[in-house]
C-alpha cells in the first residue's frame, strides 16, 4: 500500500509524504501542528485526511529558535519576522523566492499524492506539466517565446521533480501564480489559500492553517513565505498583534499586514 494511501486511511503522515526528507527522518514532535496550538478558545478547522490542508498542517519544522538562511548560506536580514523555519531545502541558486515557495509546497504535496497532476504556468502563460517533462517534453525560452524542446526521458523521481521545479521557478512568478489561481472571498479562507499581489515587485504568502473559536466565530490563520533573495520558507510572526502571534485574526474588512508586505482583501486566491 502506498504511504499516501495509508495517510488517507489513518490521518497519520509519514516521511514518504514529505519526499525531500531522508527516509525515516520525519519527526511528528517537530511539526506545525505540534509547535503552534490555536489561540485560547479556538480549535483547528477540520480538514480531510490526505488533503492539502492536512499536509500543510503536518509540515516538518526545524528546531525552535532556528534562523532563516538565504540560498547561499548567509543569514536573512532581518531575523525578526519568523516564528519558525520549515525543514525543507531552499536550493543553491537564487530561485525559490516568494511565489516559488508557494509552487514548491503545492508541488511537493501533489508529488506525494498524484505526481502526474503536477503542472504550473509560466509568466508567459504556458502550462508546463511534470508528466510531459519527465517524458522528454521540455521547453526553452527564446526571447519572449517559449518553444518545445526535446530532453532526456527520465523516471519521475524526486530528484527529477526538483530539476523540473527549478525550471518553473526560473520562468514563473507572482503574476503567473495570481493568474492560475481563482479569487475567493476572505470569509471562505482555508489552508492552502494564497495572498498574492502579482507584479515586479510582487509578493505571495501561503495560508498554512486555520482555527476557529466556536463561541465567538472568530477565525485565525498561520502564514508562510519565502522572500528575496531566495531563502528558507518560514512561518511569519504577527508583528501587529504579538500576543496572538504567530496566528493572525481574520478581518475581511481590512488589509492584511504581514512583516514585509501588505495585501488587500481582494488578493486572496485558491488552487
Amino acid at each position: 500500500m502506498l504511504p499516501s494511501t495509508i495517510w488517507a486511511q489513518t490521518g497519520a503522515p509519514h516521511s514518504a509524504d514529505y519526499r525531500w526528507l531522508p527516509a525515516g527522518q520525519y519527526d511528528a514532535r517537530q511539526t506545525l501542528s505540534s509547535r503552534f496550538a490555536p489561540p485560547t478558545g479556538a480549535a483547528r478547522q477540520p480538514v480531510a485526511a490526505g488533503s492539502f490542508g492536512s499536509w500543510l498542517r503536518h509540515l516538518p519544522l526545524q528546531p525552535a529558535g532556528a534562523a532563516v538562511h538565504l540560498y547561499n548560506g548567509q543569514l536573512k536580514t532581518p531575523q525578526t519576522v519568523h516564528a519558525a523555519v520549515l525543514r525543507i531545502d531552499v536550493g543553491k541558486r537564487d530561485l525559490q523566492q516568494c511565489a516559488d515557495a508557494v509552487i514548491r509546497l503545492r508541488g511537493e504535496y501533489l508529488f506525494s499524492q498524484q505526481p502526474d497532476k503536477i503542472h504550473f504556468h509560466l509568466t508567459s502563460g504556458h502550462d508546463i506539466w511534470f508528466a510531459d517533462w519527465y517524458a522528454g517534453k521540455g521547453f526553452r525560452v527564446n526571447g519572449e517565446a517559449v518553444e518545445p524542446a526535446t530532453k532526456a526521458v527520465e523516471a519521475p523521481t524526486h530528484v527529477v521533480f526538483r530539476h523540473y521545479l527549478d525550471q518553473i521557478f526560473t520562468y514563473a512568478g507572482t503574476r503567473s501564480v495570481e493568474r492560475e489561481m481563482q479569487p475567493v472571498a476572505m470569509n471562505t479562507l482555508q489552508p492552502g489559500d494564497v495572498f498574492v499581489q502579482g507584479g515586479s515587485p510582487g509578493h505571495a504568502v501561503l495560508v498554512l492553517d486555520v482555527s476557529v473559536n466556536p463561541k465567538t466565530g472568530r477565525r485565525y490563520f498561520l502564514l508562510a513565505q519565502s522572500y528575496m533573495p531566495a531563502q528558507e520558507i518560514h512561518v511569519l510572526r504577527n508583528l501587529q498583534n504579538p500576543k496572538l502571534s504567530p496566528w493572525y485574526e481574520l478581518n475581511d474588512q481590512a488589509p492584511l499586514q504581514t512583516p514585509e508586505w501588505d495585501f488587500t482583501i481582494h488578493q486572496l486566491r485558491r488552487f
